[in-house]
């Protein structure tokens, strides 16, 4: 027996308890929805933030849209549609009334913070939107997109002017704090300083380097990453980052330094400069009265600096990942910052201590399923091990780990003793659940298995893989009772009726599949989804109606007997991985590739 290894910790976790739906931690329901959807649990990936002016909010920039943040707890209370659409850039009217979003694909819109009403979008930009800045009055807005940067008249949507002459990418701009220049900064390693009431470039500040200083054969490139003026707008600050580069045959070598420069608003001249990071150096922000200035990098670090000295005071080390993004609060008081893989913290600048911080993000999860009497939630790891949250010794986790390959599903037996989980190795493992010691390796398919249930009785198991096989397997002997041949493409869901009798499958090929348990018949075939992509199924506890959603973001409604699609939803979101009735079959989950999880009325979606 292989009796796997776990680890204790504990989680603060959101989940459905059996019999029951709980929405944990959604203060107010977010705006936003796609139709028919009631509530969405989770967070997505962060890639940018913005403090109001008084302190209470961040704007938080997600893979799906805006989010509206309590900044004390870093929860969401409200969010911003955007269809799908990654948010590069965002930002704070100075009134507090407004936010302005720069997407992936070139959209620009201006968000009512009050009702989360898009007010306006401003067409222009074809591509990324990377930055973007009110000016202190708030009657201009400037936007930047790849390399140009586009001034607007905030009241009315009209675009003022495009200022031209950089020669690369254009990642931040900022305004000064009287609002007559623009800074920005450039992959041309150059920052330009640029009259907003003409559009006239005034000066091009730009970083002499020292060629003798570059090891020989080595390549560099010197990119201008953020600007930030001083609060009394003597100082223009810019953080960049120097990349050095050599290539071998069959290999290659970098290093990148992390720079910050101060230059002198008035002449143009540099004040003084320092290597900050040992990596790319993302952002800087200066304190509100200008006497610290905050940096963060892809080294992992953010480091707290005083303006008069360049004097490094503290580090803060505590986010574990590379840093995007750092800002702080109107106040003073506290340091937001955003890592790579989404995480938001907050911090005191003043100790270096983390006050608060969103979700921890974890690899990826790829399953989860409570056990029947609702004790255990149990999920599939994209890093080989199975974790457990036992919720009756406060959400104790218990991590299992000794499997070297990725584990893509989990199943729980009908009656708890049992925990089985299918393997990028080609193998099933069935656990005793209660001291995980490995009982049974089911071994016959010949590619990553990617879904296993077990039949209402709990005599059988049902895996799918990327064989595009099924096979149903005997849990008492390990043997296989049958083989289900029929998909053209990986089989990526299965799932019995609850009595029973049927089988659910759903595969690359764009379809399900309904087979005979009993005889290993195909029953009938539903053309799912339009294009080939994999595709969960999942039955209603009274077995008439079956869920599909697929990596399209669509999410169809079947009735069993007939084989007639009832209803398509779009949800206006990224891939969908999973999908779960409520036990009481009222409500239906859907699990989305970026941690989104949507709850639907399953009555108001019938209804309609």
């Amino acid at each position: 027996m292989v009796r796997w290894k776990k680890a204790a910790g504990v989680v603060a976790a959101c989940a459905w308890a059996v019999g029951t739906v709980g929405l944990i931690g959604l203060g107010r329901v977010p705006s936003g929805l796609p139709e028919g959807a009631i509530a969405r649990l989770g967070q997505r990936g962060v890639a940018c933030i913005a403090w109001s002016p008084d302190g209470r909010w961040l704007a938080v920039g997600t893979a799906f849209g805006v989010e509206l943040w309590e900044a004390d707890s870093l929860e969401p209370v409200l969010l911003l549609a955007e269809e799908g659409d990654p948010i590069w850039s965002v930002a704070f009217s100075p009134n507090g009334e407004v936010i302005v979003s720069g997407s992936r694909h070139g959209r620009l819109k201006l968000w009512d913070v009050g009702t989360g009403r898009e007010l306006r979008a401003l067409a222009g930009h074809g591509n990324d939107v990377y930055s973007v800045a009110f000016s202190p009055d708030g009657s201009v807005l400037a936007s930047v997109s790849w390399g140009e940067i586009k001034l607007w008249d905030v009241a009315t949507g009209e675009e003022l002017r495009t200022l031209v002459g950089h020669e690369s990418y254009v990642v931040s701009v900022a305004f000064s704090p009287d609002g007559q220049l623009l800074a920005s900064g450039s992959r041309d390693g150059t920052v330009r300083l640029w009259e907003v009431s003409t559009g006239a470039e005034l000066r091009s500040l730009s970083v002499a380097v020292d060629e003798a200083a570059v090891p020989s054969g080595w390549s560099h490139e010197y990119i201008v990453s953020s600007v930030s003026f001083s609060p009394d707008g003597t100082i223009l600050a810019s953080g960049a980052t120097h990349h050095f580069s050599i290539t071998y045959p069959c290999t290659g070598a970098s290093r990148e330094d992390g720079e910050i420069r101060l230059w002198d608003v008035d002449t143009g001249e540099g004040i003084r400069d320092w290597t900050a990071h040992t990596g790319v150096l993302t952002s800087i922000s200066f304190s509100p009265d200008g006497s610290l200035l905050a940096s963060g990098s892809y080294d992992k670090t953010i480091k707290i600096w005083e303006t008069a000295t360049g004097e490094e005071l503290r580090t803060l080390s505590g986010n574990m990942d590379p840093v995007r993004a750092v800002a702080f609060s109107p106040d003073g008081g506290s340091l937001a910052s955003v890592s790579h893989q989404g995480k938001v913290s907050r911090w005191d600048p003043a100790t270096g201590e983390e006050q608060a911080s969103s979700t921890d993000p974890a690899r990826p999860l790829l399953s989860v399923v409570f056990s029947p009497d609702g004790t255990v939630l149990a999920a599939a790891s994209q890093d080989g091990t199975v974790r457990l949250w036992v919720t009756n010794t406060g959400w104790e986790s218990i991590i299992l780990s000794g499997h070297t390959s990725i584990i893509f599903s989990v199943a729980f037996s009908p009656d708890g003793a049992l925990l089985a989980f299918g393997s990028g190795d080609s193998t099933i493992r069935l656990l005793n659940a209660r001291t995980y010691e490995e009982i049974l390796t089911l071994a016959g398919h010949t590619g990553s298995v990617h879904s296993v249930a077990f039949s209402p009785d709990g005599l059988m198991l049902a895996s799918g893989a990327r064989d595009g096989a099924i096979r149903l397997w005997n849990i008492t002997t390990g043997q296989e009772i049958a083989a289900l041949a029929g998909h053209t493409g990986s089989v990526h869901s299965v799932a019995f009726s609850p009595d029973g009798l049927m089988l659910a499958s759903g595969a690359r090929d764009g379809t399900i599949r309904l087979w005979g348990v009993a005889t290993g018949s195909l029953l009938g075939t539903l053309t799912a989804h339009e294009q080939l992509l994999p595709v969960s199924v999942a039955f209603s506890p009274c077995g008439g109606l079956l869920v599909s959603g697929s990596t399209d973001g669509t999410i169809k409604l079947w009735d069993v007997a007939t084989g007639r699609e009832i209803r398509t939803l779009s949800s206006h979101a990224w891939a969908i991985h999973s999908v779960a009735f409520s036990p009481d079959g009222l409500f239906l989950a859907t699990g989305h590739a970026d941690g989104l999880v949507l709850l639907w009325d399953v009555g108001l979606l019938l209804e309609r």
